[in-house]
């Protein structure tokens, strides 16, 4: 059992979690993920680790409730407990080989660049940073970005803060002034494609987080597979992150949403709600 230390409330149906797990945040490095259940009869879903606090025994992950799973977390309250809550999973980050980064976060994919930028601000390289949302209440972490970054670009759909746009049209106009040799993307995965596409024609090298469908995160159950330069390879013990250029895209978008149906179904059952 693992007690949830903090609940916040960022934007509607987000939430951040600090959650109390010694061993998970004494060997958490950015770029890996945990994998919760909320109860015993629960199913495994798999967060990004957005920051950790080897001292303080704490992991802290952002929650988007979109399906059965993330509805029953947000009705923990705050000293609740949740019954499994295990990683760190998956492959570190290593960003090591390259200069001058951009990361790019849309929407609840701040939680992956945040621990990315505080890594690189620790190590004298401080980044630009993009982070995109359709309107000013989705924007996540801008604070602790403006601590972290070398420059903070905000993007909304709606002009609502900072420039009206896409996370597209920001990049496009930095590379324009900047050499950055490496950008860093994670968000849904059609603002990834897009991103990808723009950076090839840019010529800098890409990496994106993959947010694929995940159950036991060894590799077993394949859910995660998807198509990187021809080959088949999994999320969980592949990735990650991948290079966003090889990446099928289409596929992937594909499977990522083979089970709409399913979540549809079971947060009415859940909510209440009507379909």
């Amino acid at each position: 059992m693992n007690k949830i230390i903090k609940k916040t409330r960022l934007a509607e149906n987000v939430t951040e979690y600090v959650i109390s797990a010694p061993e998970v945040a004494r060997h958490a490095h950015p770029g890996q993920f945990i994998i919760l259940r909320v109860d015993e009869d629960g199913e495994r879903v798999p967060f990004t680790i957005c920051d950790y606090d080897s001292k303080a025994g704490t992991v802290t992950v952002l929650v988007q409730e979109v399906g059965y799973s993330t509805i029953k977390l947000s009705q923990i309250p705050e000293g609740g407990f949740i019954s499994d809550f295990v990683g760190p999973l998956g492959n570190p980050t290593d960003l090591s080989e390259f200069k001058n980064i951009l990361l790019i976060g849309g929407g609840i994919g701040a939680a992956v660049i945040y621990p990315q930028a505080k890594a690189l601000r620790a190590k004298g390289m401080p980044s630009d940073v993009i982070v995109g949302a359709r309107t000013a209440s989705l924007l996540m972490y801008e604070k602790e970005f403006k601590a972290a970054a070398k420059n903070l670009y905000l993007i909304t759909d709606d002009g609502t803060s900072g420039v009206k746009g896409f996370v597209t049209d920001e990049l496009k106009r930095l590379a324009a002034t900047n050499k950055y040799d490496c950008v860093f993307a994670v968000g849904p995965m059609p603002m990834m494609r897009a991103v990808c596409a723009l950076t090839a024609e840019l010529k800098i090298k890409t990496v994106v987080s993959m947010n694929s469908i995940m159950v036991d995160g060894t590799g077993m159950c394949g859910g995660c597979r998807l198509t990187c330069g021809g080959k088949t390879k999994y999320a969980c013990v592949d990735g990650p992150e991948f290079d966003g250029h090889l990446i099928d895209w289409d596929e992937a978008i594909s499977r990522s949403r083979i089970y709409r149906e399913h979540e549809s179904r079971h947060r009415c059952m859940l909510t209440g709600e009507e379909r």
